[in-house]
């Protein structure tokens, strides 16, 4: 199974867990990141890079964040170097409901 990025990336966009991916399977949103779930080796390494606790384990109760992945990295610049997190992501960290008030669906710079 693939790993997700899920709500609580939104805002905050930290990208530790790009750095440390071995396939590059990252792609930068305006104000998140997502996973090409067709390109993730399943390795885990991501996941415990994450301040937010985004990354997950793809499973049955993750289904909408495999298909927002899944989506948007298909049109969103791939991204394999660690940025500074958004300006107010310490803010964000432990908002709920973030899909819904804040998601963009912009995508980001990637790696230019």
């Amino acid at each position: 199974m693939a790993y997700v990025v899920t709500e609580a990336c939104i805002r905050c966009k930290y990208t530790d867990c790009v750095e440390v991916c071995p396939v590059d399977c990252f792609y930068e949103g305006e104000n998140m990141l997502v996973i090409n779930p067709d390109e993730c080796i399943d390795c885990g390494v991501c996941e415990p890079e994450c301040p937010a606790e985004a990354i997950e384990a793809e499973s049955e109760d993750n289904v909408k964040w495999l298909e927002v992945n899944r989506e948007f990295s298909e049109k969103w610049p791939n991204i394999t170097v660690k940025k500074d997190p958004m300006e107010d992501a310490d803010d964000y960290k432990d908002t709920q409901n973030k899909y819904d008030e804040h998601f963009s669906e912009e995508p980001g710079e990637g790696d230019e």
